[in-house]
């Protein structure tokens, strides 16, 4: 029986951003599909790094130094393992691309014409893209950059797997690695409220997940934290005065102040101690001026992790917390994310990873689909999202999928971050710090 996608013989793979647990099930269940199906299956070596620097002469692509040619033996017991079997990168074939006119370009467009043309030597019919947003922008703009060529010229389809512990991904409901970050970073969040606990201070955690609330929500909720703020909540007392309803600017002061309060709230209520997780993206929203000489990585985000926003906000919970009780409270701030991103993939990471490793074979053999995202909805029924309908096609960017603010999912967080603490006659009483 011939099916739609039987002119595809060759496919190639590439993950590209941030590690995120369950990788190798989505690359193994893809790869798996296609080699059980008589077709060669490639995986390209840490994301566009090589790719968007190909060249004929001076740069070959050479096979288990630059990509693997997939044989079965390579994905037994592959499935449930850490990491990322082919590596990842975040070079970015893309940047200086921002409007479609860009990509009749030709100098803008050397990168992503060197991947291009390294695809077509390689006899490659199809990419199954693996990444988060910013790898649906090269997506796309590789698909698209395919309808400047001259007619005739050889086209290869596209295909893109959303990738993000974030889950801050327009066109799915969750992202693999998700649970799996959440499960992580939860059980070291109780960690934490248990040492707060015994030692009458408290812990100001940030969170990867940029400024979504999505990962930093997840987290205070399974880890019992007793404030969770990300970039939803700046508003009101949070927001910089006369500032934008669609672009707000965080509070420092605010922040400060909303923490200070939930600490001599909680001591009325005989309890010295606490966890507060925070958003990194949150530094994204701080005033411009503060934020304007730090480093960004390739696809222009801040680098966040360099600007420490849970250390920087303890310090201040410190100080105000003293100025407004004359007494000493212990107030630190740490970090949470690279640990979760390699962790052993949760089991439901493991399904979903699975069913969209899957679903880049249906689409492409079965389908015959060129320039759409790889979904799921309800009891992981696949279901294909065309790229137009998740890039803006005068940007060519893509939008953030931020918590709805008031949606059940925002509400469950508020119910439970006064709620948190078991009921119990008695709690060690405040600590004296010197």
């Amino acid at each position: 029986m011939s099916r739609k996608g039987d002119h595809i013989k060759r496919v190639a793979l590439v993950f590209s951003g941030g590690p995120a647990p369950a990788a190798n099930a989505v690359i193994s269940a893809a790869a798996l599909s296609f080699l059980e199906d008589g077709r060669e299956v490639i995986g390209f070596f840490h994301g566009y790094s090589n790719l968007q620097d190909y060249h004929p002469v001076t740069h070959r692509l050479l096979p288990d130094e630059h990509y693997r040619i997939f044989e079965l033996k390579d994905l037994s017991g592959l499935r449930n393992t850490r990491g990322i079997v082919i590596g990842t990168a975040r070079a970015n074939p893309g940047k200086g691309i921002d409007k479609p006119a860009d990509l009749d370009d030709p100098t803008k467009t050397t990168r992503l014409r060197n991947v291009y043309n390294a695809l077509v030597d390689l006899e490659i019919d199809a990419l199954i893209s693996i990444g988060g947003d910013d790898t649906l922008k090269t997506a796309n703009f590789l698909h698209e950059y395919q309808k400047h060529l001259p007619k005739g010229a050889r086209r290869v389809q596209v295909i893109h797997l959303p990738k993000t512990i974030d889950n801050d991904y327009r066109g799915i409901d969750f992202t693999f690695g998700f649970f799996t970050a959440v499960d992580v970073m939860a059980k070291e969040l109780q960690n934490l409220r248990a040492d707060a606990m015994s030692t009458g201070s408290y812990f100001v955690v940030e969170t990867m997940g940029r400024k979504a609330g999505w990962l930093s929500y997840g987290v205070a909720i399974a880890g019992e934290a007793n404030l969770v703020l990300a970039g939803e909540d700046v508003e009101g007392s949070l927001a910089m005065p006369g500032g934008k309803a669609d672009d707000p600017r965080l509070s420092l002061d605010g922040l400060v102040d909303r923490i200070v309060d939930l600490i001599v709230t909680r001591e009325k209520r005989g309890k010295h101690y606490g966890t507060v997780v925070l958003a990194e993206g949150l530094a994204e929203m701080l005033d411009e001026q503060a934020i304007k000489d730090l480093p960004r990585d390739e696809h222009g985000h801040l680098s966040l992790g360099r600007m420490d926003l849970g250390k920087l906000v303890a310090e201040l919970v410190g100080k105000r917390y003293e100025q407004k009780t004359k007494r000493k409270k212990k107030v630190t701030g740490l970090q949470m994310g690279y640990e979760s991103r390699c962790a052993p993939p949760h089991a439901f990471d493991v399904m979903l990873g699975s069913q969209l490793g899957i679903g880049a074979y249906r689409g492409l053999v079965e389908e015959d689909l060129d320039g759409h995202l790889v979904s799921v909805v309800g009891q992981l029924e696949l279901a294909y999202v065309p790229f137009t309908e998740l890039v803006n096609p005068l940007t060519l960017k893509t939008e953030v999928r931020m918590i709805k603010t008031g949606s059940d999912y925002h509400r469950l967080a508020r119910f439970l971050e006064t709620r948190t603490d078991r009921i119990v006659d008695w709690a060690p009483g405040r600590r004296q710090e010197r």
